[in-house]
């Protein structure tokens, strides 16, 4: 059994131009001096649509118009579908501002249709838009329950799971939703027939020669008996979003909510590629024009691949919560820097002692977002045969040189000293708390030619009269001179 889901984003084109618009007041949309869409607030004062703008300041003063902004309703569909690309990569457009999803394949994943639904709700309302839902067997049927208006207390008459129940839902809807009955209203209301349901038992021949043929085909969509045919939303192959805060933000804490918006659509975007983002940035837009600044980044980079929402989200806030603006923030931009293919799930059955790597990996990306990555360093060696040389510490966001592995088995000290310390001399031989005894050695390094920093010397494992080893060296030079430069466990 099938499963489709349609949004019907009535308020879309309201939404797009000021998330905010929500606020309690009339909102009215406007489009060639007429109305196209108005809040709930404006429909109880008496805003209708198609009426003029002059009919609008008669019956709601209050009312606030404001004009139809094509570009920024384009960019809030497509972040839209962006977003609700983790859920299935079928999604598409449909007309009346609709977004049609096919979910059959992800039932499962999602654990069932209810959870699913709740899901994908929960995605739009934090992308800061208002949608009604639809589900049903078949695209047509979904895109017809979810633009039939009814009370948020009987919001599951617009859901059908099972064939028989969305017919029966079917049947009670209104024949004007159906687009192509529009022309024939005043005809199809003259023999009494209100809904789709007494439209489908008129004879099917005689309703072809009064109507059209395109009433009839998106009946036998609705039902079941027509295929249906729909070009999938395309991903882009990389990934730039950008969001404008409509305000003048000040502070860097209330940057978030519009920086999930944008992290939304970074996951939809990954899951859609099977990728895993390693390093994006959030680029934070300042004034334009002659007095532009430079916007402010914001580079995050993960200790391990993610596409998690809730762990960026995370990385996120510890990052804007330890940031001070240079200037009022005007926009957001988020970017993808370094992609990697999405890793599947562990299959290990119990638990690792003490954590996981993932664990690790995610401590060190919480330190990182909170102290800087510059604060955050690891041990990392380094290709040079002088001990004091052979390793350094980098960010743990940086990746290591790699190394070659050595054929010879070296012994080293656990503990280098950072500088070493000259020994005294007692009998010609080394003294350290004792005279030292060579138990092993010599091992020869002469390095650093290269870089002024010049080495001979001559390694020994010295053992004094309590056993204890230590690791000396000869310097071979005009003088020579013993060091202590490491000592065992």
């Amino acid at each position: 059994m099938r499963m489709w889901i349609s949004l019907h984003l009535r308020y879309l084109p309201l939404e797009a131009i000021r998330p905010s618009w929500s606020e309690a007041g009339p909102y009215v949309l406007m489009e060639q001096d007429r109305v196209l869409t108005a809040t709930r607030e404006a429909a109880v004062a008496g805003v209708r649509p198609e009426m003029r703008r002059s009919g609008v300041s008669a019956v709601a003063p209050a009312a606030i118009m404001i004009d139809r902004d094509l570009q920024k309703e384009e960019i809030a569909f497509n972040a839209i579908a962006m977003a609700l690309l983790r859920f299935t990569p079928e999604v598409t457009y449909a007309d009346d501002f609709c977004v049609l999803m096919d979910v059959t394949a992800s039932l499962r994943l999602f654990l069932g249709p209810r959870a699913i639904c709740r899901q994908i709700k929960k995605c739009v309302r934090t992308l800061g838009f208002t949608a009604t839902m639809g589900t049903a067997p078949t695209a047509m049927a979904a895109w017809l329950l979810s633009r039939f208006p009814t009370s948020r207390k009987y919001a599951q008459a617009r859901r059908a799971v099972q064939t028989d129940s969305m017919k029966r839902m079917l049947d009670r809807l209104p024949v004007l939703l159906l687009p192509s009955a529009h022309e024939h209203y005043d005809w199809l209301q003259g023999i009494g027939c209100s809904t789709i349901g007494t439209l489908r038992k008129l004879p099917r021949a005689g309703l072809q020669r009064r109507t059209n043929k395109l009433l009839l085909e998106a009946i036998d969509k609705a039902y079941g008996m027509a295929p249906e045919l729909f070009q999938w939303i395309k991903t882009p192959l990389t990934f730039s979003a950008r969001l404008e805060t409509h305000d003048r933000i000040e502070h860097a804490e209330a940057l978030l909510f519009g920086s999930e918006r944008l992290l939304l659509q970074l996951v939809g975007w990954l899951v859609s590629l099977q990728k895993a983002v390693s390093c994006f940035v959030l680029f934070l837009e300042h004034e334009r024009g002659r007095a532009a600044i430079a916007p402010t980044s914001l580079e995050i980079a993960l200790a391990e691949p993610a596409w998690h929402e809730d762990h960026l989200i995370r990385l996120l806030k510890e990052r804007l919560g330890r940031v001070e603006l240079i200037a009022p923030v005007m926009a957001l931009r988020l970017e993808v820097l370094q992609l990697v293919d999405m890793l599947p799930p562990t299959d290990s059955l119990f638990p690792e002692p003490g954590g996981s790597q993932e664990d690790h990996n995610r401590l060190l990306e919480l330190l990182v977002a909170r102290l800087g990555k510059d604060n955050v360093l690891t041990l990392s060696p380094m290709p040079d045969h002088r001990p004091e040389r052979a390793n350094c510490w980098i960010s743990v966001t940086a990746k290591c040189p790699k190394q070659e592995s050595d054929s010879i088995d070296l012994e080293r000290p656990f503990w280098v000293l950072e500088n070493p310390i000259q020994l005294l001399m007692r009998d010609d031989r080394p003294f350290y708390n004792s005279t030292l005894k060579m138990i092993k050695g010599p091992e020869r390094i002469e390095s650093g030619w290269f870089d002024d920093a010049m080495a001979a010397r001559d390694y020994y494992i010295a053992q004094g009269s309590d056993a204890t080893c230590y690791w000396v060296y000869l310097e071979r030079t005009s003088d020579p001179r013993w060091f202590l430069h490491g000592l065992f466990a």
